[in-house]
């Protein structure tokens, strides 16, 4: 894992900090969570991954990092950019030193990273499917328990008036995606039992379905198609997912706990 070097953290913390994994493209959904939470006044860490957007048909963004990390500034929000290769086990606790050390302790996390290479069952390799696991299942899950052994916010103790926030993203598809479906179902088993052993700690955890978000990797009929089987005739957008995430992330979103939540437009499985 490297770092993107930016200039250190002021000392006193004013805003929440949100911790936002898979934000490597400036059209991706992590770029749009990112970008709604500091317009609603969270400073803002996020992970990113060239390798793995070079290796993808989309290819990887120059100065993708950079040029979001500098949106979220002029947003007001302090930023801590950080490159991590999110296959090696000890990258979330890595990950959360760096966070923790420019900006403050994480208040939010939030799930936007994935391995994703389609493959069925006849065709997927046991090292695709490592790969799926070790990034979408085992990293979420190490994520989630580093930012449960360092939470530091205010206990909920069955008062209802936490303010730690898990957010995760996930999909449905295993049709022709196996390993990334798979794995994406055990993350929604991990997430939601945060839901209850996290609670003492003042914590909620949730999980979106998205639906079809084209942030550039649908060809033209794929995207008719989708566009045909969603009931508002249009496919989703990363302003959608990111408008949940910020109400999750709010306190008027502190009673939706433990939920699997489609935001889709009614698509269809």
């Amino acid at each position: 894992m490297t770092i993107n070097e930016q200039p250190s953290a002021a000392p006193e913390q004013a805003r929440p900090v949100a911790l936002i994994t898979g934000v490597g493209r400036s059209i991706g959904i992590g770029a749009g969570i990112a970008r709604q939470l500091a317009a609603s006044g969270w400073d803002i860490a996020f992970t990113y991954w060239t390798p793995y957007d070079r290796r993808m048909e989309w290819g990887a963004e120059d100065g993708a990092a950079a040029a979001i990390a500098k949106e979220l500034a002029d947003a007001g929000a302090r930023t801590a950019a950080i490159e991590a290769d999110l296959t090696g086990p000890d990258a979330p606790t890595r990950i959360f030193d760096e966070a923790e050390q420019r900006l403050g302790p994480v208040t939010a996390l939030v799930l936007s990273h994935a391995e994703s290479v389609d493959s069925g069952l006849l065709d997927t390799t046991v090292e695709a499917f490592d790969r799926h696991f070790a990034v979408n299942t085992r990293a979420s899950w190490l994520l989630i328990r580093e930012y449960g052994l360092r939470f530091r916010g205010e206990p909920g103790a069955g008062g209802g008036t936490g303010t730690g926030r898990i957010v995760a993203l996930t999909s449905d598809h295993t049709v022709g995606n196996l390993p990334y479906g798979a794995s994406k179902g055990a993350l929604d088993r991990i997430t939601l039992a945060a839901a209850h052993e996290l609670a003492h700690l003042g914590v909620t955890a949730n999980v979106i379905n998205p639906g079809p978000v084209d942030t550039g990797w649908m060809n033209d009929e794929l995207r008719e198609a989708l566009t045909r089987g969603t009931p508002l005739g249009r496919l989703g957008t990363p302003r959608d997912t990111a408008h949940l995430v910020d109400f999750l992330c709010s306190p008027q979103g502190q009673w939706v706990n433990g939920q699997l939540l489609k935001s889709n437009g009614g698509a269809a499985s």
